[in-house]
């Protein structure tokens, strides 16, 4: 059912949602699409992985604003050079048993494929403040 999930598309110039299998486990990446041609700063190209489960509320409301915050434009925070993937930890048992009572989880891999687990973010802060705070964890 996890591989089954529903997924929406989005239009080509707002960003490219794809879904790969690897044996049982399905990867969603979201490619933030280009800015609107301001000039702003950007963090260095990176990938962000969000360990999910289905059922979660709290895991589809931060994936929604994460969506929402890679396509917002006109700030100085542009998510455009990262890459977001989503993995259901009920596709492997060492994310169920490292992230069964804290998913949603968000981690930045590190340049040695490491990953690094970033500060949970509160289910109320803003499309904006989800941005700012992504945006920070690469700017450093």
């Amino acid at each position: 059912m996890a591989a089954a999930a529903a997924l929406t598309v989005l239009p080509r110039a707002a960003g490219v949602l794809r879904l790969s299998q690897h044996g049982r486990s399905a990867s969603r990446l979201l490619c933030a699409a280009a800015g609107d041609g301001e000039a702003s700063p950007a963090p260095r190209a990176g990938r962000l992985v969000l360990y999910t489960k289905p059922g979660c509320c709290l895991c589809d409301g931060l994936k929604e604003k994460l969506q929402a915050a890679f396509l917002l434009a006109g700030t100085p925070y542009s998510l455009a050079s990262l890459e977001l993937q989503e993995r259901d930890i009920t596709t492997n048992p060492d994310w169920e048993q490292m992230y069964q009572y804290e998913i949603p989880v968000l981690a930045k891999v590190l340049p040695d494929g490491s990953e690094e687990k970033l500060p949970r973010l509160s289910p109320r802060l803003s499309v904006e403040l989800v941005q700012k705070k992504v945006f920070s964890a690469f700017d450093q």
